[in-house]
């Protein structure tokens, strides 16, 4: 991996993203599939464009609705492959889209070594030893990139332990028995496991060797209270990353940079834009993420906007996203007239360690948006434990936002990502 200390030079950036640009855009309008009618339509001509500049200028955002049309128009698999069908030899796809939907999604072998090799930069960046670290993966596989990209990149540099379809009980103890050093998992499954240690397991932290975590899959992991959280449970260092099977590994923390990550710039080209002006925002400020697939060319995304709301923040000259990705573009909420956020409210439920779960229900209320938070809290209640959350609760928002206490273990738990938000 390139020295992070040394600031990186974006001008020689910008033309290496231009080279592997180009050439994926003479790909794109040669198979006559997805995107040329798109160039056609927006008037964008492939040799009249000299740089990175001219692309963004000329070429039209792609969105998820787009896409989820062209597989509806050409089932199963769309439109926006280059190769021929023979060419593609793996198979992964969505969890499911708004309508329910799952995507699938294909990859050459040179396309899959691309994720492959951006995966491996999630592991050299937080620093972990080959040879000595002993990774173990706490999720079912099934259909979904991230887990097998995660897996394969580590394949014959780590050992790898996979753990399939183990109960929590088992994937502790089987991470004891081999004495495990890495854990990969969300940070959700990374709280429950983590909060399974000691009596109600029978497994101390004293016999796990578990000293890095992993996370992906939702935003928790760069919240600082859920990152401090999962933390203490272990005495482990968390390390955050994200990606989407539509584009794949995006990004890795530092060592060095904790709470942000930093974006693979050599694979993605990046925008961060204003959401009315599709404008880039300036450094410090928040907008929606847009990424170029640059390696991933078999099935390459121009201009995605990926619906990862970030702060755009500019290191030693790379582009990081401040915080990790903060939320959805289209999770947002107003509630009497305040903007909330999942994750602000996660934030703030992450700072009282007596909540075991939660679950925020969303409802119309005379035309109007109102929130009410449930939560779980085993055995007794402690204390103005409800005085004290609502009051944090309206320090944060400047509002009142009403708390439920539910019976144990009436919330679902969840191994992949979890869904806290539910309209009733």
């Amino acid at each position: 991996m390139a020295d992070e200390s040394t600031p990186l030079d974006r001008d020689r950036l910008r033309a290496s993203q231009w080279r592997k640009l180009r050439s994926i855009l003479l790909a794109v309008t040669a198979a006559d599939g997805f995107y040329a009618p798109k160039f056609k339509a927006a008037g964008a001509v492939v040799s009249a464009m000299n740089g990175v500049e001219d692309f963004i200028q000329q070429v039209p955002f792609t969105t998820k609705d787009e896409l989820l049309a062209d597989r509806v128009a050409h089932p199963p698999f769309g439109t926006h492959l280059t190769q021929p069908l023979a060419d593609y030899t793996r198979f992964c796809q969505t969890s499911g889209t708004s309508s329910g939907q799952p995507v699938a999604w294909l990859d050459t072998c040179e396309s899959w070594e691309a994720m492959l090799a951006c995966w491996r930069r999630v592991y050299e960046a937080a620093d972990l030893e080959k040879g000595s670290d002993r990774i173990f993966f706490a999720f079912s596989f099934g259909p979904f990139l991230g887990f097998w990209t995660a897996y394969e990149a580590a394949n014959g540099h780590y050992l790898s332990l996979p753990s399939g379809g183990l109960s929590s009980q088992a994937r502790l103890e089987m991470m004891v028995r081999y004495g495990t050093t890495v854990l990969c998992c969300t940070p959700t499954y990374a709280l429950r496991l983590g909060e399974l240690i000691g009596e109600a397991s029978g497994v101390e932290r004293e016999a796990l060797s578990i000293r890095k975590i992993i996370v992906a899959g939702e935003p928790g992991g760069s919240i600082p209270e859920v990152r401090a959280r999962i933390e203490k449970l272990w005495n482990a260092r968390v390390y955050d990353h994200h990606g989407m099977t539509e584009v794949g590994p995006v990004s890795y923390e530092l060592t060095v940079a904790p709470g942000q990550l930093v974006v693979i710039e050599e694979a993605y080209l990046a925008e961060v834009i204003d959401t009315a002006t599709g404008l880039e925002v300036a450094d410090g400020e928040h907008g929606e993420l847009v990424l170029t697939t640059l390696d991933r060319a078999a099935g390459p995304l121009l201009r995605y906007r990926t619906g990862d709301w970030v702060k755009k923040r500019m290191w030693n000259g790379r582009l990081t996203l401040e915080g990790g990705v903060l939320s959805r573009v289209d999770d947002m909420v107003v509630v009497r007239g305040v903007n909330v956020y999942p994750s602000a409210v996660e934030a703030v439920v992450r700072q009282f360690s007596e909540v075991v779960e939660f679950m925020v229900e969303q409802r119309k209320v005379e035309a109007m948006d109102e929130i009410e938070l449930l939560i779980e809290v085993p055995g007794n209640v402690p204390k103005n434990l409800f005085k004290r959350l609502e009051s944090k609760l309206r320090d944060t928002f400047s509002m009142r936002i009403p708390v439920r206490l539910v019976e144990s273990d009436s919330l679902p738990r969840y191994e992949f990502k979890a869904r806290r938000w539910r309209k009733v």
